[in-house]
């Protein structure tokens, strides 16, 4: 049907909220029902994505671009440098909201949940999807803050390129350190936005050289500023050699004008421009071999004749090759420098035809995608988010879920728009769609059409693993990598507030952690109550607040406790026996063994065995040794934390005939527990990497604040008019900091936190700790 009607018309007086039904064809009314949005935010959306004014466009190239037209990009950055108001400008400018949103006024498309509008923070990342100058884009806001970095790691995965935005008076800083890593881990190429040009402070050349500096990259400048601070107006386009200019009596940004510069009017910066011009052209030719011989031929003699195309393109491989990042500037508060970030989106940044990624021969075409975040919504049950990389989705389709080994059906299929999703009818590869239906697929989960074609693609990435000497195992179960979840470093016990109400709260804990697998819920065996583990105060307190609100629970949070680990010092042999009857059958068994420390951290035990024991040990013995030695490593003798960087030697093992391997696994353990209370016993406490933005004056203050908290100062530098303090400090003696912080310097300075390793407690302090 869709192939018939290859145009229709959509009258733009007809559609205020996307209402899609009245339509000038009547044929089409059966087709577009399912084109229907859910639940407006009273906020008007001029037309459906992609019909902006009277476009005529198909039906099937609105919701199905080709895919070399596609961009799934992240916006990343570190707290507070101007993401969300940056993705609040880009649907303004392509012309998907009416008004402006405003972190501070807390009516941002994207942070739709109640808690980041109270805080103005992101918490959660959005999806939104639109559309640019004939480029269908989906763009994910990612939050800043640390507690949530296991969100920006998510959203990587999953991602084609992304866009950091720096806030230009302050260049690179302790998140933007971590989440460019991240980047980096999962291979992603990136432009860079120095945001809050008009800030007082705002410095290009500054930021531009931490770039340089920090994070190792080599920044290609395509634009420079026109002033700095209260007197920055607009852009220089360094690759076109034009001068962008904002309306200054323009309330939102739209009207700007574009002019070549001229040796006339200004030739200061015709100069200035020139030069940014040909340093970027000799930049470029460094690092792409293919310019170099072009520029070389045929422009050797006068760089300004060299094409911009030619140029852009060469800009654009460099940066798919991650060699360097181009880097743009402008504000998007007052709206200056958007609409030419959004096309250097489209054109340096890639399609998802041009990642490549290894898995995908192994489905030949057939459906892959991973499910990266799960949302659950009151009326229609957990929204599960997924990147298709290869195949189709269409709604009442039956997937197989290979993580969870089940075939489920979605039932619905919408486009994410942050709070607003729109149906549509089936979605290709490259996309990245909402869908309505999955019971038990969570965050991390690898899709495929069926078990089947599952095992299709592992027997041909099998085949594939032969050539290359890969393990087999790990092709076998062809999981995309899901994301590797950081252990929680706070821990609180959570009370219901009556009996009757628990089934209630393991409910809301069940969906909070399909949402979020960085929260850790554990039962504690002695006292009988639940344990929430999370990455920081700021988590937990998002976690308790979430389950008042949307699941209209009081509950009551214990005392926030430090999640310690446990260590020993020196080697310890023991043997132990267990002999019970149950009925008419003996179970004995008899186990020595060594327990020893380790060099290299590991927070799981390593396990050995002695030849005599190796020899004829069957499959279930083994597998009944190594659950006893991990849950025995779970509780440590000191504080009952884990105990980690240990080795387990198992030196003799006499089984005797027909006895159960939950036998043998108490003994095991049991005797683990034994050496653990004979050794040397040392706690490990978790160490944080803190960094403190302190004007000049509070410097003083704030040093001696730290080494009472038994900190250690790595250096200081000066940024512009601050003080940076980098640092390493005890999480248990950062708790409630933020406060503290503030009332020693008047609320001018700031701080970001990140867990840095687990390291070994003085005697004094250990003393002072197991004594409370």
């Amino acid at each position: 049907m869709l192939s018939n009607l290859r145009k229709f018309v959509v009258s733009h007086k007809k559609i205020p909220i996307l209402h899609v039904n009245n339509m000038c064809c009547s044929k089409m009314r059966s087709s577009l029902q399912r084109l229907k949005p859910h639940v407006p935010l009273g906020r008007n959306y001029s037309s459906l994505p992609g019909l902006i004014g009277n476009d005529i466009k198909s039906l099937h190239s609105v919701i199905n671009p080709p895919i070399t037209k596609i961009r799934n990009i992240g916006i990343m950055a570190h707290i507070d440098a101007g993401k969300t108001t940056t993705t609040e400008r880009i649907l303004y400018y392509s012309g998907y909201t009416r008004s402006l949103g405003d972190v501070d006024d807390g009516d941002t498309v994207t942070d739709f949940m109640a808690q980041e509008r109270e805080r103005g923070i992101t918490i959660q990342s959005a999806a939104v999807t639109f559309d640019w100058k004939g480029y269908r884009v989906n763009l994910i806001d990612t939050p800043g803050h640390v507690d949530f970095t296991l969100e920006v790691e998510r959203c990587l995965r999953v991602l084609d390129g992304a866009v950091a935005v720096f806030d230009a008076s302050a260049g690179v800083e302790a998140q933007t350190l971590t989440v460019w890593r991240q980047a980096d881990k999962h291979k992603i190429p990136r432009i860079c936005f120095l945001n809050k040009m008009d800030k007082t402070g705002a410095s290009f050349k500054y930021a531009v050289e931490s770039i340089r500096e920090k994070l190792k990259a080599k920044p290609l400048l395509l634009q420079l500023p026109l002033g700095e601070g209260k007197a920055f107006k607009g852009v220089v386009d360094v690759v076109n050699k034009e001068k962008l200019l904002w309306n200054p009596n323009s309330d939102d940004g739209k009207d700007f004008v574009r002019n070549p510069l001229l040796e006339m009017s200004d030739p200061e910066l015709l100069k200035e421009t020139t030069e940014a011009r040909n340093a970027l052209i000799e930049q470029v030719a460094d690092l792409d071999d293919e310019f170099a011989d072009l520029v070389l031929g045929e422009f050797s003699e006068n760089f300004d004749l060299l094409p911009a195309e030619k140029l852009q393109t060469a800009i654009r491989r460099v940066t798919l090759a991650q060699t360097a990042v181009p880097v743009l500037c402008g504000s998007a508060l007052k709206n200056k420098g958007v609409q030419p970030l959004l096309d250097a989106v489209t054109v340096y940044l890639p399609s998802p035809e041009e990642r490549n990624y290894e898995f995908l021969p192994w489905y030949k075409g057939d459906l892959c995608a991973l499910a990266f975040k799960v949302l659950h919504d009151k009326q229609r049950g957990p929204l599960v988010f997924m990147r298709i990389y290869s195949g189709m989705i269409k709604p009442q389709l039956a997937i197989y879920n290979i993580n969870g080994n089940c075939t489920e059906r979605i039932s619905r299929l919408l486009l994410p728009f942050a709070d607003q999703h729109i149906e549509i009818p089936s979605l290709t590869a490259g996309n990245i769609a909402l869908t309505v239906g999955l019971k038990h697929t969570a965050t991390g989960d690898t899709i495929a059409s069926s078990k089947s074609s599952a095992l299709a693609a592992a027997r041909r990435a099998e085949t594939e693993g032969g050539k290359k000497h890969r393990r087999n195992n790990e092709a076998e179960r062809l999981l995309l990598a899901g994301v590797e979840i950081p252990e929680p470093v706070f821990f609180c016990t959570i009370e219901p507030p009556s009996v009757a109400k628990q089934p209630d709260l393991d409910y809301a804990l069940k969906c909070l952690q399909r949402e979020d697998p960085s929260l850790k819920v554990k039962l504690d065996a002695d006292s009988g109550q639940t344990v929430l583990c999370g990455m920081g105060e700021l988590h937990i307190e998002i976690i308790h607040d979430r389950i008042k609100r949307e699941y209209g629970l009081e509950t009551y949070l214990g005392p926030l406790q430090v999640a310690y680990r446990e260590t020993i010092l020196n080697a310890v042999r023991a043997t132990d026996t267990l002999d019970r009857t149950l009925g008419d059958k003996r179970h004995l068994v008899t186990v020595e063994l060594e327990v020893k420390p380790v060099e290299t951290a590991s927070v799981m035990p390593v396990i050995e065995y002695a030849g005599s024991v190796s020899e004829d040990l069957p499959m279930a013995s083994q597998e009944a040794i190594e659950n006893g030695i991990h849950s025995a490593c779970l509780q440590g003798p000191l504080l009952g934390s884990p105990v980690q960087d240990v080795a387990v030697a198992v030196h003799s093992l006499i089984i005797h005939p027909g006895t159960s391997t939950t036998m043998i696994s108490a003994c095991v353990s049991r005797c683990i527990q034994k050496a653990l209370k004979k050794a040397d016993k040392q706690v490990l406490e978790p160490l944080m990497k803190l960094e403190v933005t302190v004007t000049r004056d509070y410097l003083s203050l704030v040093l001696a604040d730290l080494a009472q908290r038994r900190g250690t100062i790595q250096e200081i530098q000066t940024r512009q008019e601050n003080k940076i303090i980098t640092g390493f400090v005890p999480l248990a003696e950062i708790m409630g900091y933020s406060t503290v912080l503030r009332t020693l310097t008047s609320g001018s300075a700031t701080f970001a936190l990140e867990l840095s390793n687990y390291e070994a407690m003085n005697p004094q302090d250990q003393t002072v700790l197991l004594g409370r």
